[in-house]
């Protein structure tokens, strides 16, 4: 199956247009032609089966003609908040393999160690609608805005928290943490890891300190353990 992602469709939506660029792609590129058939998904759990009706590169217009609710395949919440790395390329390839895991929620945080401060969200926006056609997906994984830490601590959080980092403190693998079917969030940390004062103030935020086993990770490797320690955990 080859996906198309759009927003803006609804099971209320009768007819779709696409813009110039998506319409060169179906007509130029893929040779679709009037009556063939697209299945598009909004990211929020549909999927949508639309007919074309005017094959134009410039404008092509589709026909809605059937919608199926496409339910998340996994049955649990998990956010991880994971700061930016120096070079880009490392942290678009966890957002594309977290998205293809599966993923509900990602934050970008600043922390006082962070070697990158400035994040291209439209970029990342674009990998993470990529890896989720690419996979099937019909839930597209909802992206913060860059926040810096101490910000990111003053909300309220429900479900399990945890923190990931290098000090040598008493920490809980993370398996041993992980609920089943419960909403959790992680926090990743930058190459130079947390530091010790962001560290405390965490756990005074009742963040439960964990490890992610023996081997000292990369920040988006790290993160690609945890998710996948999550997902394993659910099975």
């Amino acid at each position: 199956m080859q996906l198309f992602y759009n927003s803006d469709i609804s099971i209320e939506t009768s007819q779709i247009t696409f813009d110039k660029i998506e319409s060169k792609h179906i007509v130029r590129v893929l040779r679709k032609k009037e009556n063939d058939i697209l299945k598009i998904t909004n990211g929020k759990g549909f999927l949508f089966d639309v007919k074309i009706i005017v094959p134009s590169d410039k404008k092509c217009i589709a026909e809605v003609i059937a919608s199926e609710e496409k339910p998340k395949p996994w049955n649990y919440y998990l956010h991880i908040a994971i700061a930016p790395t120096k070079l880009n390329d490392r942290i678009e390839w966890f957002l594309e393999k977290a998205t293809e895991i599966g993923i509900d929620e990602i934050t970008p945080i600043i922390c006082q160690n962070s070697e990158r401060r400035v994040v291209k969200l439209e970029r990342f926006e674009k990998i993470i609608q990529s890896a989720m056609k690419q996979s099937l997906k019909f839930t597209l994984p909802k992206l913060n805005a860059p926040i810096k830490l101490n910000d990111f601590l003053k909300q309220e959080f429900d479900g399990q928290v945890c923190i990931a980092h290098c000090e040598e403190q008493e920490k809980t693998l993370l398996q041993s943490v992980v609920k089943p079917s419960e909403k959790t969030t992680i926090l990743i940390g930058p190459e130079g890891d947390f530091s010790t004062q962001e560290i405390e103030k965490c756990l005074t935020k009742n963040f439960t300190p964990i490890s992610l086993g023996e081997s000292r990770l990369r920040t988006e490797t790290a993160a690609l353990v945890a998710l996948n320690t999550v997902s394993f955990i659910n099975q």
